[in-house]
């Protein structure tokens, strides 16, 4: 099913590049506010550079270490088979940042929309490469998490799932977790690891994110893959667009015809196929962008 779903974008994304090789991408407000008036079901993607305005590093980018390491060479299956106590330690200090962190006024401005267009009669669905869950906390309901969320754990013994805030998660990530590289690795024994509280199991646990070189959840593509057919209106926000298959969400979308929104602090890849590119800080753009327009009752 990820595969074909993967396909499917791609060859949506073949047909827009034949069709619509003349399209201007432009960044008229008033214009986008009129698109977004008469817009009944609404998509948007985000990615992290919306939590980055909240103070949560990028995996990608200048910020993308910890300690030493490249944090996207940590989020992989390999690293956690190896060294499952640098992999806990490094999501054990990402869970307590984020806990601190707080909505920023995209986050809020989201939320904000989605209500409001639900009086209305509306729809807004947030599609979510973030795993902080600072959508949530902002208010928003509506949200599929297309790469799973770090206060999920998954066993790998027998696959239990759980809700889990437990700060710290386990008594030994207690005080650990340092992003200073000067600080060791803890070494903390597999045993005194997460384990798993299914009765008769005590199996390791893991965040149940999607790590690179993991294949999506079929169910959750399915998700997206309903909303992105049927929306009438997409936004694309703080998302380099490199990551697949989300990076292949808003072409797919475009090559329906539907208008696109991008808001980025710069052009990615994906920009010259959009309708509108809004340049600047999210937190800066899109609450005006998502505002209460003055045709609007409730």
């Amino acid at each position: 099913m990820v595969n074909q779903l993967m396909l499917r974008a791609a060859a949506h994304c073949g047909r827009w590049t034949a069709v619509n090789q003349l399209a201007r991408t432009h960044s008229d407000m008033a214009e986008f506010r009129e698109v977004f008036s008469k817009a009944r079901q609404i998509a948007i993607i985000t990615g992290a550079g919306v939590s980055a305005e909240s103070g949560v590093p990028t995996i990608r980018g200048a910020e993308g270490h910890w300690r030493t390491w490249k944090t996207q060479d940590l989020a992989t299956p390999q690293s956690f088979c190896h060294h499952p106590s640098r992999v806990w330690e490094f999501y054990h200090y990402r869970r307590e940042l984020c806990v601190k962190a707080q909505p920023s006024a995209a986050h809020r401005a989201i939320a904000e929309c989605e209500e409001r267009l639900r009086r209305q009669g509306r729809s807004l669905v947030l599609i979510t490469q973030n795993i902080d869950q600072l959508h949530q906390r902002a208010g928003s309901k509506h949200v599929l998490e297309v790469h799973g969320n770090q206060y999920q754990t998954r066993c790998v013994s027998c696959g239990d799932v759980e809700v889990n805030h437990k700060s710290p998660i386990c008594p030994s990530l207690e005080g650990k977790g340092s992003p200073d590289p000067d600080v060791p690795d803890a070494l903390i024994p597999v045993k005194d690891l997460p384990r798993c509280e299914q009765k008769g199991c005590d199996g390791l646990l893991r965040p149940h994110v999607i790590w690179f070189g993991e294949t999506l959840d079929s169910h959750i593509l399915t998700a997206v893959e309903k909303e992105l057919e049927t929306c009438d209106l997409c936004l694309v926000v703080g998302t380099s667009s490199v990551v697949y298959p989300a990076a292949v969400f808003g072409p797919q979308v475009a090559s329906r015809g539907v208008p696109v929104a991008e808001f980025n602090t710069k052009r990615t890849p994906n920009t010259a196929r959009f309708r509108f590119h809004f340049p600047g800080r999210c937190s800066e753009t899109l609450p005006a962008a998502l505002a209460r327009h003055e045709s609007e009752l409730i």
